[in-house]
């Protein structure tokens, strides 16, 4: 426990740089955005638990030195770049498809019309294959918040790093399914989709090109 306590120190300094990665509006955002709008709250809180998910996945990872790896390793994070991309315009795709589509959306959020599974998988997808995501944690990881600690450490570490997560994404699930913002969407359907989708585009041509 001793151990855990000198510790926290730098558990402070390394989860402000995940408030704010998880706070920036970027891809995760969007997404909940989209989600949120299209199928409801629950829906959004499913993917923000699949989001949160992954940044434990990628926290775990430069734990164990992986995520050093992918930056030394020049070919590695063009692969995990042209998976991002890839898994971008999927996304893009999809949006772009709704906004073609004529249905109505109702003011009150209807049941996720995806299984818990699937909309989890988009989230955790959408951060693992996210080098932004990972180039954060490598910052994080600098800061050495676990260095030298036990078992209990790292996984407080983890536990943290899960719920930071979760509360922020959460908080734009919630904010982004919130019925003023179904009304909105409902009489600007058609745009706001076509919109995410050329956000998912541009994100993915600018993933693809980008340096490693």
């Amino acid at each position: 426990m001793s151990d855990l306590v000198q510790h926290l120190p730098l558990f402070a300094a390394a989860y402000a740089i995940l408030v704010v990665a998880a706070a920036s509006p970027g891809p995760a955002v969007a997404l909940l955005l989209g989600i949120g709008l299209g199928q409801g709250r629950r829906a959004a809180l499913l993917t923000a638990t699949g989001i949160a998910c992954g940044s434990v996945v990628i926290n775990a990872a430069t734990m164990v030195g992986v995520g050093l790896l992918l930056a030394e390793a020049a070919w590695a994070m063009t692969l995990l770049r042209l998976l991002g991309a890839g898994y971008l315009l999927w996304l893009a795709w999809g949006a772009f498809r709704k906004a073609r589509s004529g249905a109505a959306v109702p003011e009150a959020a209807p049941q996720p019309i995806r299984s818990a599974g699937a909309l989890w998988s988009t989230g955790f997808l959408l951060q693992v294959t996210n080098p932004k995501a990972i180039v954060f944690w490598l910052a994080i990881a600098a800061v050495g918040a676990t260095a030298g600690g036990g078992a209990l450490t790292h996984a407080a570490f983890l536990a943290g790093a899960f719920a930071i997560s979760f509360v922020i994404h959460g908080a734009w699930a919630l904010a982004l399914s919130s019925s003023p913002v179904r009304v909105l969407y409902g009489r600007f359907r058609r745009r706001i989709e076509g919109a995410l989708g050329a956000f998912f585009a541009f994100a993915a041509l600018k993933m693809a090109l980008a340096r490693s």
